[in-house]
């Protein structure tokens, strides 16, 4: 109790854990994680950095448990019996709730935190596989080639987004200025490109990439 006390001295009574995830939230979903600063943090909530720190030990933390509290925030629904279509379901499930934080995929990418309450989603893509008829370790390798296919989807969406909203398009530029004697199938699609590319086709990509990994065993 005494420990408690000491630790309590000076911090302010406005300033709690929820304030501080929820400003932290705000600040991922506005800039990204790489902006995120226990300095930047503080500047938000006209606080003091030290003053953070009887809440979170560091940045890791505060990821961590913002990350958490999102997981949580998502909801479980009713899930096909057929475990090929429960993993389609899962996955874009996952894919479409990533895309509304892409802040989390940016964290996921870069290193090896992860929210426990998340977990469900591998587990229940893990064992759709299984009962697909792959071995736990197929099914794993199952689960992560969707993972790589969800994470680069996502992140080079993100990335396109943002450079097109700022520059015009280096790459349709290029396209455009393909002839058909050099490049005849991708001049074909010159004049469609930025259409074709902009169309969200997420769930069409994940039940191809599922069903091929489905068919095929482990060499």
């Amino acid at each position: 109790m005494a420990q408690e006390r000491a630790k309590g001295v000076g911090r302010p009574p406005r300033l709690t854990l929820e304030a501080i995830l929820e400003a932290a939230d705000r600040i991922l979903r506005s800039e990204g994680p790489e902006k995120l600063s226990m300095r930047r943090l503080a500047q938000e909530l006209g606080s003091a950095p030290m003053t953070l720190y009887y809440h979170v030990r560091d940045k890791d933390e505060l990821l961590l448990r913002v990350m958490e509290e999102q997981a949580r925030s998502i909801p479980r629904p009713e899930l096909p019996e057929d475990p090929r279509e429960r993993l389609i379901a899962v996955a874009t499930m996952l894919h479409e709730q990533l895309s509304e934080r892409l802040w989390i995929v940016e964290v996921l990418a870069g290193g090896d935190l992860i929210a426990p309450s998340a977990l469900w989603f591998v587990e229940e893509m893990i064992d759709a596989a299984v009962q697909c008829g792959h071995p736990p370790e197929r099914a794993l390798f199952i689960y992560r080639s969707i993972w790589f296919y969800i994470v680069g989807d996502l992140m080079i969406r993100a990335k396109g987004a943002r450079r097109r909203s700022s520059v015009p398009s280096y790459e349709e530029s290029v396209v455009a200025g393909l002839r058909a004697g050099t490049h005849p199938r991708l001049s074909s699609l010159a004049d469609r490109w930025t259409e074709l590319n902009a169309r969200d086709t997420h769930r069409e990509g994940l039940t191809a990439i599922i069903d091929g990994l489905l068919r095929t065993t482990a060499p």
